[in-house]
């Protein structure tokens, strides 16, 4: 997830990358940091695409709640989170 900012408040955008590909496969914008988009996002990239073995984010509180989670969990997807601190294992999304 990264902010933009738009005139003069920021909006927020997550997008389901597949690094192999140098793809993106869904992308959300919200003015609210809220989980919701982020599952859609999530839920869309799955219906399209299919699973992944294994699926990277940071900590943050819309990746780690129990909604965006048990989607990964229910489709045998493993869970890796970046460490606290690594702002870079961003810059995917944040050159995005």
């Amino acid at each position: 997830m990264t902010y933009i900012k738009v005139n003069g408040s920021f909006v927020y955008m997550v997008a389901i990358l597949d690094l192999y590909r140098w793809k993106v496969l869904t992308l959300r914008i919200s003015n609210t940091m809220d989980t919701h988009f982020c599952v859609e996002a999530l839920e869309e990239a799955i219906a399209l695409y299919g699973g992944s073995g294994i699926f990277n984010t940071d900590q943050g509180s819309q990746f780690t709640s129990d909604a965006f989670t048990s989607i990964l969990i229910k489709h045998g997807i493993e869970i890796s989170m970046d460490g606290k601190g690594r702002a870079l294992d961003n810059i995917y999304v944040e050159r995005l």
